[in-house]
């Protein structure tokens, strides 16, 4: 089971904002960069990034209903700081059970399985701008 939905509201406003200020430079830490898709609002959003072979995979400690998944999903693109570079991100897959547990270390795969987290969204990178 993914992380109540109350604890996301409260990151949202709390923990977010704290962890934002230093998410671009931290690894693994990064921040997605993404744009609202009904309101055009654009958004910073802190989230744990792992490399793979074909680009980065984010768990999805919340579920698969987040904003900004659906945001990405819909813009088909997205950016990403990381260690203070900027990535442009592709679309993006997503991917559940082992088909993405085994892309992240395994030290965060055995917290993320006490969690009961077993969805996953893997996207390409397209460039270094």
């Amino acid at each position: 089971m993914p992380i109540p939905l109350w604890v996301t509201r409260f990151n949202r406003r709390v923990t977010n904002p704290v962890l934002g200020s230093i998410s671009d430079q931290v690894w693994p830490m990064a921040t997605l960069h993404h744009v609202g898709r009904s309101s055009g609002r654009r958004y910073r959003t802190p989230v744990f990034a792992f490399t793979t072979p074909r680009g980065l995979v984010i768990a999805l400690t919340y579920g698969t209903q987040v904003q900004w998944l659906r945001n990405l999903e819909a813009a088909g693109e997205a950016r990403m700081v990381r260690q203070g570079r900027v990535l442009v991100l592709g679309a993006p897959v997503r991917l559940h059970g082992d088909d993405g547990a085994h892309l992240v270390p395994a030290v965060i795969r055995a917290g993320l399985r006490v969690m009961r987290v077993d969805d996953f969204v893997e996207v390409t990178v397209r460039a270094h701008p």
